[in-house]
């Protein structure tokens, strides 16, 4: 089917309706009210400065499931030593910005536009964005950010200023999570250190019955 173009409506179409790619809809704007639409359905923002928002929903799905996380050889000392200060929540509008600006091997750009940065802090504000801090001698030096919905956490970006800095973030975020009964978190598209760490392909429709079963509906359900 045709990619669909949406603009004021609050509406998405339906996900299986989404190009093989995982492209489902272009337009729209990143409100609140549309991005926990959003990712109530799986659905997320990913596009480049000089394009209309786009929104994604790629079948299958990479996803991580706290039981199946697996430790690397090479932080379990780290965390050991407590050689990193690992805080959440301190720093989110830091921790976005540098997921924006620091360079990534392979890459170019960012999709982190200036809009893109002050959406999700808008969503932080409203207790849906989360973040978590990796500090060393009180400098941040890693880091990671997403969405928190129900029993899903929906992984955005995250940035390393020091070797290991986000992996061991992302470790012991996860750890916090299995913490707090955290059933999924969502990787969005396949990358080979969150493979590594135990992240897999599952079913478009499979993750999507997840989604319902995990986020209750009075979640999202006040935004303003």
């Amino acid at each position: 089917m045709p990619v669909a173009f949406i603009q004021e409506d609050l509406y998405f179409p339906p996900v299986i309706n989404a190009e093989p790619d995982g492209l489902l809809a272009i337009g729209g704007d990143l409100s609140p009210e549309r991005l926990l639409l959003a990712y109530r359905n799986g659905i997320f923002p990913w596009f480049s400065e000089d394009e209309p928002i786009c929104w994604w929903c790629p079948d299958p799905r990479f996803v991580l499931f706290p039981e199946e996380f697996k430790l690397s050889k090479s932080i379990k000392p780290l965390l050991k030593k407590n050689v990193f200060r690992f805080t959440t929540n301190q720093a989110f509008k830091d921790v976005i910005h540098a997921c924006k600006n620091v360079p990534r091997a392979g890459q170019s750009g960012t999709w982190i536009t200036d809009e893109v940065e002050q959406a999700y802090t808008r969503l932080h504000e409203l207790g849906y964005a989360h973040s978590a801090e990796i500090w060393q001698d009180n400098r941040l030096v890693g880091g990671l950010y997403g969405i928190r919905m129900g029993l899903v956490f929906f992984g955005e970006s995250m940035f390393s200023l020091v070797s290991n800095a986000s992996r061991y973030c992302f470790a012991k975020y996860v750890e916090l999570l299995i913490q707090e009964g955290t059933a999924m978190i969502d990787c969005q598209v396949y990358t080979p250190f969150l493979e590594s760490m135990g992240a897999r392909m599952v079913p478009g429709e499979y993750f999507s019955n997840c989604l319902r079963e995990w986020i209750p509906p009075s979640v999202a359900s006040d935004t303003k």
